[in-house]
């Protein structure tokens, strides 16, 4: 019997949740279940803007949107 470390991390395609061995951090893996490719990353020990969850890009994408909402700001004059 083995004993596998596994770590948990979304799939950016459809979602899931999966458990990845340790070993495959850093390589490209498939989801068991749509088939979408991904790179085996621990989110836990990501840097941010490297590898964020799908979930997590639709929110950075909901927030830059309304943050460009907002008037511009005026810095002064602009050199000619």
């Amino acid at each position: 019997m083995s004993n596998s470390t596994f770590f948990c991390q979304e799939c950016p395609t459809c979602g899931r949740r999966l458990q990845i061995r340790v070993q495959y951090l850093g390589r490209q893996v498939i989801c068991q279940h749509c088939h979408g490719r991904l790179i085996a990353v621990d989110p836990a020990n990501a840097r941010f803007g490297g590898h964020l969850s799908g979930n997590a890009l639709l929110q950075r994408a909901e927030d830059l949107l309304r943050s460009s909402d907002r008037p511009p700001r005026d810095f002064g004059p602009q050199p000619r």
